[in-house]
């Protein structure tokens, strides 16, 4: 719908502004310094000065370069990025595209940006830059296999491939009962009380262990630290984007804020109660009722989009307190962890999200 594309063709580039400024108070926090201080107030007005200085850079081509592959490859990487958002639920009633297999549209669409980085590695004609594209195409493809596996675990549980079904069925607005932990047995009706009690991590404990592996499996996906060899400094200069200036540089950064957010959107959507209020209707004051709009209300639209940001919000401050905490891992390291812990962890999560759903629970 037209509201959402607004929505998103600002929230996009309204989050890099913000998350590139946070991300570095949150590293000076860690480091116990200062950060951007000199632009503007707090250095607030510090990425605007960036980004003029990107707007006056020339844009080079390496004469050795394969042009039009080099020229695209951002393109590629930065569209595949955007066009996950076509089927993010922001809140209740207000979806993009509404696809009922969204998930699957989502992981297949995202799945393109390793062609982009393909492109740009070889493209460059530099061995720095292709051995980063190496790097990226084989580890964005090893992680996708854990994430895929976590997220069959939601989908199993919920029986849908649409996000915006998903997220109904996390709250107050859920067209079914919902138990406290999915157990019909304990006979504790959570319908009515919403909240944190009805997140899929809440109605099957199990889920708690595969938003971890999801999570991980992002940072991967992201190429965030640990898992920036990819773009590994102080080994390839910057990995696939070495040759590259000016905007199309850019682009490189936009894309992975944009993937960022995108993959804390769909954390949150599968695992943490998506737009619905974590409050729950517990004593007197009914919580859930007042801080969760009516689907198809403005109220509603303003709460769903609140809630939903604000825990992806939590997801990309975690992501970032990662990035400058944890050292950078081998290459070893991270084909060991991403084939021989999280891919079996994902296979037996995946099997007990099935008996869980078979029997009942």
């Amino acid at each position: 719908m037209p509201l959402t594309l607004i929505i998103l063709l600002l929230l996009v580039p309204g989050f890099v502004v913000i998350g590139v400024y946070l991300e570095r108070k949150v590293s000076a926090f860690i480091q116990d310094r200062l950060g951007p201080m000199e632009v503007g107030k707090w250095g607030l007005l510090q990425l605007f000065a960036d980004l003029l200085k990107l707007l006056q850079k020339e844009d080079i081509v390496p004469k050795a370069a394969d042009r039009r592959l080099f020229l695209i490859a951002p393109f590629v990487i930065f569209i595949s990025v955007f066009a996950g958002f076509a089927v993010v639920p922001l809140a209740p009633e207000l979806a993009g595209s509404g696809a009922a297999v969204g998930v699957f549209f989502l992981l297949t669409i995202v799945s393109v940006d390793v062609i982009g980085l393909l492109m740009a590695g070889w493209g460059s004609n530099n061995k720095f830059a292709l051995y980063g594209a190496m790097r990226a195409v084989a580890q964005i493809v090893s992680y996708e296999i854990p994430l895929g596996l976590s997220i069959l675990c939601v989908i199993m549980l919920t029986q849908t491939l649409d996000l915006q079904v998903i997220s109904y069925q996390q709250g107050i607005y859920a067209p079914e009962t919902i138990y406290l932990f999915g157990m019909r047995e304990l006979g504790i009706n959570v319908s009515e009380v919403g909240g944190f009690l009805t997140w899929n991590i809440i109605r099957n404990p199990f889920l708690l262990i595969a938003y971890v592996v999801f999570f991980i499996a992002t940072l991967a996906e992201c190429n965030r630290a640990p898992f920036d060899l990819p773009e590994g400094e102080s080994e390839l200069v910057a990995g696939f984007h070495t040759e590259y200036s000016g905007m199309r540089w850019a682009l490189f950064m936009l894309s992975e804020y944009g993937m960022m957010l995108l993959v804390s959107l769909l954390g949150a959507i599968l695992f943490l109660g998506s737009w619905n209020t974590p409050l729950p209707n517990i004593g007197p004051v009914k919580l859930a009722d007042w801080t969760s709009g009516a689907p198809g209300t403005f109220y509603g639209y303003v709460t769903g989009i609140f809630w939903l940001l604000g825990k992806a919000l939590f997801g990309i401050l975690i992501q970032m307190w990662a990035r400058w905490t944890l050292p950078r891992l081998r290459v070893d390291q991270l084909m060991y962890l991403g084939w021989k812990v999280l891919t079996p962890v994902g296979l037996v999560l995946f099997f007990i999200s099935g008996v869980w759903r078979l029997i009942g629970v």
